[in-house]
């Protein structure tokens, strides 16, 4: 239980923040290595030869990679603050919505983002579909996991911090307290929160990358 900690990650990444705050709230103290994915450090390629990326969690010299499982690693490994609830429906439905946030939310404003005309506005359309499942599903809730932060909040914090880059950089209001007033307080809460707070990353430098995304899918449309 007391072997070192290790956490792989760059700056920007949304995934490896997921880690950094799953820590923090156990309380764990860690060591971080950041890295240049243009230029991946022996040790990064050691430790996740399959995808060789970021996040990778180091215990003990064992790298546990890919967020989501490292998420459930560390809530295994600790148990103090629990992540996921004890239910095992609720754990079911925790690891839904988690799945959902990646493969529907975070895929639909990769959409508008990383593309231009009637694509972008299909992109637009489907990010306002997803919304409302997650509206719903916080109806009644002062967070995803219930009056504390939980697995899935950590999940989706993503959106706490990048969507509202993403408006910025294309002039597209994605979520508005008219529209998502749930969801828009929940992210005002989330983001908040002092152990959420003081991790973000500069936001200067995150609009400055995302312009820069937004201006390489502009040349491919040109």
């Amino acid at each position: 239980m007391g072997e070192e900690l290790k956490l792989f990650r760059t700056w920007s990444t949304p995934f490896a923040l997921r880690i950094v705050w799953a820590l923090k709230l156990k309380g764990l103290e860690y060591d971080t290595v950041y890295e240049d994915l243009a230029n991946k450090s022996p040790q990064l390629l050691e430790y996740n030869p399959v995808h060789k990326k970021v996040p990778v969690l180091v215990h003990g010299g064992k790298p546990v990679a890919e967020s989501l499982v490292i998420l459930e690693y560390i809530d295994e490994m600790w148990k103090q603050n629990p992540l996921l609830p004890q239910d095992p429906y609720q754990r079911a439905a925790a690891r839904f919505w988690a799945k959902f946030g990646d493969e529907k939310v975070l895929a639909s404003i990769r959409k508008v983002l990383m593309n231009q005309g009637k694509v972008r506005e299909e992109g637009v359309e489907e990010a306002s579909e997803n919304m409302k499942h997650l509206e719903g599903e916080l109806e009644g809730k002062r967070f995803f996991g219930g009056e504390a932060i939980g697995f899935v909040d950590i999940a989706l914090g993503w959106l706490a911090n990048i969507v509202s880059v993403v408006e910025e950089v294309i002039g597209v209001e994605l979520i508005t307290e008219q529209r998502f007033p749930l969801l828009w307080k929940w992210i005002h809460e989330f983001a908040a929160a002092p152990i959420i707070n003081e991790t973000w990353p500069p936001r200067d430098k995150l609009v400055a990358r995302y312009q820069a995304i937004d201006q390489i899918s502009m040349s491919k449309q040109a």
